[in-house]
Order: C-alpha cells, then structure tokens, then sequence
C-alpha cells in the first residue's frame, strides 16, 4: 500500500512539474498552452483513476482470497479439534469403565461383606 501511495505522489509531482517547465518554456500562445494543460490533466486525471481502480480491484481480491483461506484454515483447525476431543472422550470413557471393573472388584473382594447381609449397599460409586 505504500509503494502505491509513493508511485502516485511521484506522478502527481511529475504532471505538477511538468506543468510548469511547461509554462516556462511554451512556445505556444496562451489559448494553446490552457488547452495543452487540461489536456494534460485530464490524461493525469485518467492515469490516476485508471491506477486507482487497478489498485482497488487488487486490493479486494487480495481480501477475498485472505478470507478464504481463513475460513478453510480455521475449519481444518475446529475438525481436528473435533477428532482430537473425540479421542480423549473415548479414551476417557474407557479408562473409567476398566476403573468400574476394579471397584467392583474390590467390592466383591472386600473381607466382611457377603452378598445379601448387612446394611452397606454393594455397589461401586465413582
């Protein structure tokens, strides 16, 4: 964006000088030099709408592309989060059942307590 800003104050500078090198030196008479002038800053004027526009289409291009990539980055970025929490959750899921089964275990195993007696429910609680 800079060098797009220098490239048109060096153009602008250019047709300012030009101008007046111009009106300095004209060898024409004064209805010829005005028409050469607005000629000239129309052609100026052209250029820099010309490079304006060139500029502006590029610039939204580069936008849209910019954008693009974000929404594809990011979608790659949440499905492998996705996966990944899916992976934890069932590594989870499984590391608690095998933690199930060793309560259990325990219980079953514990001196004291027969199946049917006493008050203490023989159930496993994690």
């Amino acid at each position: 964006m800079a060098s797009t800003g220098n490239t048109l104050l060096a153009l602008i500078t250019g047709a300012a000088i030009g101008a007046g090198v111009g009106l300095l030196y004209a060898p024409d008479s004064g209805d010829k030099t005005r028409k050469k002038l607005k000629d000239d800053a129309q052609n100026a004027q052209e250029r820099l709408n010309k490079k304006y526009n060139e500029t502006s289409s590029n610039l939204s291009e580069k936008a849209r592309k910019a954008r693009t990539d974000f929404e594809v980055r990011l979608e790659e970025t949440l499905s492998s989060a996705s996966h990944k929490a899916d992976d934890i959750l069932s590594a989870m899921e499984s590391k608690l059942e095998e933690l199930r089964k060793q309560n259990s275990k325990l219980q079953k195993d514990k001196p004291g307590t027969s199946s049917g007696s006493g008050n203490t429910p023989n159930k496993a609680v994690v």
